[in-house]
């Protein structure tokens, strides 16, 4: 499969996480997984209190890995959180899409969705940001996982995050 094709299973979107039926919404997460701010907080309110209920057995999780609970009341099946860097370290970022992305094929869920992982607070530079998410992505999808997933889609914040991963990689559809 070429490039293309991994590219047609890649969609950017503007909508609302909290609002999208995948398999899976990845949850920009912070080392307690018990809620927070932006995307986290917005997940947290939408899945309901089981969802904090069983983020409190996980035991937290570190920077750059992934663990996967229960949707809840969301549209999402799962919900996968992981923990994004607070700083530009682009090692942690892939890592987070990456393991997001493992957690989800361990579990034989096959369409995800992923918001722009620590660029809100933890100010990681949109564009590079943009291009860590696309490159660990497509990397993934080479390497032997294309049949396993069915559609990724990035949830962008704004028309800006937007233009900025049409410019990256203009396939992607919108």
């Amino acid at each position: 499969m070429n490039t293309n094709n991994f590219a047609k299973k890649i969609k950017l979107s503007c909508q609302d996480i909290t609002k999208i039926k995948v398999d899976a919404i990845v949850n920009a997460a912070n080392n307690s997984l018990l809620g927070g701010g932006g995307v986290d907080g917005a997940i947290h309110s939408a899945a309901g209190r089981k969802l904090l209920e069983e983020c409190r057995t996980l035991g937290g999780c570190n920077d750059g890995y992934a663990k996967i609970t229960k949707g809840y009341n969301l549209p999402a099946k799962h919900v996968i959180h992981t923990v994004g860097p607070q700083s530009e370290k682009p090692n942690i970022l892939a890592n987070c899409y990456s393991n997001s992305l493992q957690v989800l094929t361990d579990n034989n869920l096959r369409s995800i969705a992923f918001p722009c992982i620590s660029t809100g607070v933890y100010g990681y530079n949109n564009e590079r940001a943009a291009k860590v998410a696309l490159e660990t992505v497509l990397g993934f999808l080479q390497n032997d996982n294309a049949d396993k997933i069915d559609q990724v889609i990035f949830v962008l914040f704004n028309e800006k995050d937007k233009k900025i991963y049409k410019e990256i990689h203009p396939k992607c559809p919108s």
